[in-house]
Formats: C-alpha cells, structure tokens, sequence
C-alpha cells in the first residue's frame, strides 16, 4: 500500500499551496472590484444632478427653466445659496432645485446650515426667525431672503374653507434672487395714475417683483414731469383722458428716449390727448371691437377672444419658438397713421387673420360682420422705436385692451400673457438680469382650444368614435350569426 506524507512535500503542502493561490486570486477579485465600485461612485458623485436624478414629476418641480439657465450661464461673480434646514427636515423638491442649480454655473455653490448647529447664523441677514428650508442667497455684501412660505403658492378653497397649496415657486423665487445680487442697477418703473387706471393683476405684480423691476406710482398733474430716475412709465388703461400738460410731459419723456408700456381699452369717452401721444409715434385706435372670423384664431363660441398670430420680433421671439398661445380679449385694431416719421421703426407684435372684422356698432344685435364693419387683419399689439442718439432710443410697446393682464385670461394660455409683458419689460429695460419665472401650477393644467379644434373634437367624439364602435358592433354581429 502506497503511503502518504503528512509533512514536508507530501498532500498536505500541497493542498496547502492550492488553497492560498485560490485565497489570493480571490481576495485580488474582491478588492479589485470594491475599487471598481468606489472609483464609480466617486464618478458618480461628480456628474450633474440633471443627468443622474430624472425629475419624474407632471410639472417638472426641480427642472429650471432656459431662461434660469442663461441667466447662470451669464454669470460672472460667485453666488453662495445658504439652504437653511435641519438634515432631518428638507423638502426634498427644494434640496433637489438648488442641486440644479448648483449643477448649472460653477459660480454657484450651496452650502446647508443647520439653524439648531448655527443658531446666530441668520442674525447677520435679517433679524426675522426663519422657517426652515428657506435660501438666503448672497453675493459679495448684497443678500436676499427667499422665505420657504413665498416658494408655495396658496388659495383658500371656497368649498373646503381651508388653504390648498396651488402652485410652486421655488424657481422663480431663487432666480430673482440670484438676480437681484448680481445686479447692480436695478430699473425703476412708474406707473402714472389719476385717470382711472386699471389696477395690475396679483400675476403681474409678483412677475414685475420677481423681475427686480421697482414700481412707484406718479402723478404727473402734481409732478409735472416724469422722474429722471425713470427707466419705464407704464400706462394701464386709462378710462378719462390726460391735461395738455400731462400729455406734453409724456411725449418730452420719450423724445428724449424714454420707454413706455401702454394699454388701452374700448371706451366711448374723448380720448383725445391719449390718441395724441399714440399719434405722435404713428398710431392711433381703430373703431370698434375686433371679431374673428377664422375658427383656428378665437377661444371656442367667443370670437372676441382672439388668438393671433405672434410675429417674429426680438421681443416675441421667444414665445413664438415654444409655441406659446396668447389670449387677446375685446381689443382694437392698431393701425398706423397716414403720415408718420421715417425715422420710426413701428413693428407687429401680435396680429389678427383677414377673416377678421372690427364692429364699429356696439348697439348690434349679431355677432356676424354687416354693413360698416372695418375689414381686417389687424393688429393688438406693436412695438415702436425711434433713435434719438448713437446712445438711446425711444422704446414702446402698446397693447390694445388691458384685458389679457386678468388672472383668468392669463391661467387660459398658462401664463402665455404675461410671459409677453416681461418680455416687452426686458426688452425696454435692456436687463438681461430682469428674468421673471412663472410659478408651476399643482392644480389644473388649461388646454386652449380654439373654435375650430373645440368643432373638430366635438364631431370626433358625437359622430366618429360612437359610429366607428356601432360599425364594429355591426360587424362583430354578423359574423357571429354565420357562425
């Protein structure tokens, strides 16, 4: 029988051998691979929020917008958003917006401070008690709170009677922000009053705030003359009319190359020292109210309430490449004077179809076109400028009616309208740091429906779908009973 050695050379030193290579390739693979793994998360770690976080949510709550984008991309001084939150107690929507934005500009950075670890920390900013996840955004020795309360929208429910959160802000809030310490000059607009101006809308003023845009009322009877502080005036649809002296203090401010938003609305009133300011840079009101007649341009059953064509402007451009709707109610035409100055530059911004008609009678019992009704097209909104230097230039943009600055009119093409009126803002104040984001509605999403999509569904859904389903019923039947 054959013997075995225990010791020395013998199966035992042998196995010994086989087990220790097996041991040291193994513990090789196994540390090769923690390497592997550590490797790819510090990579991880390292790739923008944007492209290893989906934003999965129906409003996109923590995707920023391009226009936050390429205000962060113009940046060139460094932002330090201080996030003011318990690890414990963030709202995961907010840590997430401020992680793109952080993901969005190397002169970004955030930076968490836990209010129970650093309890004097706000005391250097405001002296207020802040909620946590609240921002305190800081450049340089310039600060601006961003309350968490002001990044959810809230309306009280009238069935309910209790608060329901509506929208969020979070982006437009911390943009302003952003914008506002950035910014150096801020623009100052006044808002003339005294002929029975329309009020701005709750959405106008927050947009105008969040803009960076400072608004202060004038009355030029008592001032005598616009500010020379004034970047814009704005005049809101006045329904009496303007002093010789009041409108000569108006036309003086923009022939020395001042900027104006001006609305106006129907009314059977003399008007004739307002006209004059429109005429005096070759523009005046056409008569009536504009009706369309081209189904694709009017809210369904309301041909009064137009969906004109954006044109292609430095202001509209924007808007038009989104395919933004915008709502335009009860306007008139805005046509040019017969005789205006070559060295005005008068542009469309908005414009009805040539189906579309302006109904002088107000009286009349049909919405039809008749006799003495204006032909169109026509247009609801125009841009005027007008050199005066190498240096400056008279800038204003005019809408006729004042309706599409109404919170509801404005929520029917989500935002659409007062998107437009920023920009004609921007484009006037020539600040590229006047940004403002429109909040992300939590309730309901509108779908714009002009007359002749409403028409098309309606046959869809009355005649197509239930012939189509009786059709194969139909079919169904008969093969049945050859069966």
């Amino acid at each position: 029988m054959k013997k075995f050695k225990i010791n020395g050379k013998g199966l035992v030193g042998t196995i010994n051998k086989k087990q220790m290579k097996k041991g040291s390739y193994s513990i090789a693979i196994t540390a090769i691979v923690i390497a592997i793994v550590i490797a790819a998360n510090l990579v991880m770690a390292e790739i923008p929020s944007q492209y290893t976080q989906v934003d999965v949510s129906e409003q996109k709550l923590y995707t920023i917008s391009d226009d936050t984008q390429k205000l962060l991309k113009s940046l060139d001084e460094d932002v330090t958003m201080y996030f003011i939150v318990q690890s414990d107690n963030k709202d995961g929507t907010v840590e997430k917006l401020l992680e793109r934005y952080e993901d969005a500009s190397s002169h970004i950075k955030v930076k968490q401070m836990d209010p129970v670890l650093h309890p004097s920390f706000t005391d250097k900013y405001t002296s207020e008690e802040l909620a946590e996840n609240s921002v305190i955004v800081v450049c340089e020795d310039k600060s601006k709170i961003v309350d968490y309360s002001s990044m959810y929208q809230q309306e009280m429910n009238s069935y309910s009677m209790s608060y329901e959160t509506t929208g969020f802000d979070g982006e437009g809030q911390l943009t302003s922000a952003i914008s506002y310490v950035t910014s150096n000059d801020l623009p100052m607009m006044y808002n003339i009053e005294g002929h029975g101006e329309s009020s701005l809308s709750s959405s106008l003023e927050s947009s105008i705030k969040k803009g960076n845009i400072d608004v202060q009322s004038l009355n030029l009877l008592t001032e005598g003359k616009v500010p020379e502080d004034a970047d814009c005036i704005l005049i809101n649809s006045p329904t009496s009319d303007f002093s010789e002296d009041e409108k000569n203090a108006v036309i003086e401010y923009l022939e020395d190359g001042g900027k104006a938003l001006i609305f106006s609305d129907y009314t059977a009133e003399d008007m004739k020292n307002f006209d004059e300011i429109l005429r005096t840079y070759g523009v005046e009101r056409e008569d009536g109210i504009i009706f369309e007649g081209d189904s694709q341009h009017y809210l369904s059953q309301m041909p009064y309430y137009l969906v004109p064509d954006i044109n292609s402007t430095d202001i509209t451009q924007d808007l038009k490449e989104k395919g933004t709707y915008v709502l335009v109610p009860v306007a008139q035409g805005i046509k040019k004077i017969d005789k205006y100055r070559d060295s005005l530059d008068i542009q469309s911004l908005l414009s009805t179809t040539t189906s579309s008609y302006s109904k002088v009678n107000m009286n009349s019992e049909t919405l039809e076109k008749e006799e003495g009704d204006i032909d169109g097209p026509f247009d609801t909104a125009v841009s005027i400028r007008e050199e005066v230097d190498e240096d400056t230039e008279t800038q204003i943009v005019y809408f006729s009616t004042s309706a599409i600055l109404q919170e509801q009119v404005n929520q029917m093409v989500s935002g659409g309208n007062i998107n437009l009126v920023m920009d004609c803002l921007s484009w006037m104040c020539k600040s590229e740091n006047t940004v403002s984001v429109q909040a992300k509605d939590l309730t309901v999403s509108y779908l714009t429906w002009t007359g002749h999509a409403a028409g098309s569904w309606s046959i869809c859904l009355v005649l197509v779908i239930p012939g189509a389903i009786l059709i194969l019923g139909v079919v169904i039947w008969m093969r049945r009973r050859k069966q």
